[in-house]
Order: structure tokens, then sequence, then C-alpha cells
């Protein structure tokens, strides 16, 4: 009887942090939302949104800590805890990203609007696709979506880079714009940030499901 108990609690912890990912998946896509549409109201959502994935944040993280103190799991299930320890880190991350995107689209608004070679929408619906990837392989305990997460972060990694380079070209050949372009570049960044913080939560789930620690493979590769 107790371990059945104890696994109900698992999964109302899984459940929490489910919970909280829709938290810090609506943030990114009301913050790029209102970039896009200079909204200062969706940045007010944005901001009332962070005040709860925060308070979420500290609701799983508490009862991960008092599962671990009072239960001393073993083997996978120890792995489960400590895994959503730090996946829980990545969302709240995710929300932060979310909440400087609101920001910077808050400074833009005191100034003109200017057209930009930039897919800050393409970046939003790419990083949108790895972290749904990532909360999938974590609802299902399935390790091959994770896998494919972590295929799909150089893609990003290449969009980032390819906004970088062509607003950079904006800052010197169109001064009026260099404030915006600027932004957009933050923006990208975050964006690419953001999908990073998805590859972790992949290789937290790796971790819990096999055992394998593979961020050590991936700095390799980046390298």
């Amino acid at each position: 009887m107790p371990r059945i108990h104890f696994h109900l609690q698992l999964a109302e912890l899984k459940d929490k942090l489910l919970a909280m990912a829709a938290l810090s998946q609506q943030a990114v896509e009301s913050a790029v939302d209102a970039y896009l549409l200079r909204d200062a109201g969706i940045c007010q959502y944005v901001r009332e949104n962070e005040t709860a994935i925060n308070s979420a944040h500290r609701e799983v993280d508490e009862m991960a800590y008092d599962l671990l103190a009072k239960e001393q799991p073993m083997a996978i299930d120890l792995r489960f805890i400590l895994a959503v320890i730090k996946i829980n880190g990545d969302l709240e991350r995710i929300g932060d990203q979310a909440m400087s995107i609101a920001v910077r689209t808050l400074e833009l608004m005191k100034s003109s609007r200017a057209e930009l070679p930039v897919d800050i929408a393409g970046m939003k619906d790419f990083a949108g696709r790895m972290i749904r990837a990532a909360l999938q392989a974590l609802l299902e305990g399935d390790a091959h979506v994770a896998e494919s997460v972590l295929e799909m972060d150089d893609e990003i990694d290449r969009m980032n880079r390819v906004a970088k380079n062509d607003l950079t070209v904006v800052i010197q050949e169109r001064p009026t714009c260099a404030e915006e372009a600027l932004q957009a570049i933050l923006v990208a960044r975050g964006l690419e940030r953001i999908a990073d913080h998805a590859t972790n939560i992949a290789t937290d789930v790796i971790f819990w499901i096999r055992g394998a620690d593979v961020r050590h493979q991936l700095s390799l590769a980046i390298d």
C-alpha cells in the first residue's frame, strides 16, 4: 500500500509539472504574438503569467524535494524525481525568456516600426515544436521522441545565425533602424535559448528512461 501511495504521488508530481509546462508554452506564444503585433495588453498577460509560472515552479520543487526526503526512492523513480527538478528549472527559464521578449516589445512600442529581414514567427513555431516534442517525450516516457528534439537543435541554431547576420547588415546599412534590428537580434537569441531549454528537457527525459547522461555528447558535437 505505501508503494501504491508513492506512485500516486509521482503521478501527481508529473501532472503538476505538465501544468507548469502549459504555462511556459503559453508564455512563449503570447510574448512573440505581443512582439509581432506590438500589443501592450498581451505583454501585460505575459507579466501576469510569469507570476503563475514562478508559483508553479516553487510548488513542483517543494513536492519533488519532499518526496526525495520522505520516500528515499531508488533507480528509475529517483531518476524521475531528479529529472522533474531539472525540467522544472528549464520551464521556469523558458518563462523568463518569454518575459524578456515582452519587455523588449514594450520598449519598441516607443518608436516607429521597420520592416526587418527576420522570421521571428518561424523561429517561434520551430521552438514551439521542440517544446511540444520534449513534453510529449515526458508525458509518454519516450526516449525516441526525446532524441528527435536533440536532432532539431541544429536547425534553430542555424535560424538564429541567419537572423543575427541579416540584422547586423541592417544595423550597418540602415542606422535609423538600428535599435529595432538590435532588439530583433535579442528576440531571436531568446527563442534560440528557449529551444535550448527544450533540448535540456529532452536530455533529462533520456536520463530518466535510460539512465544515460547525453549532455556531454551534445557539447562534443557542438564543439
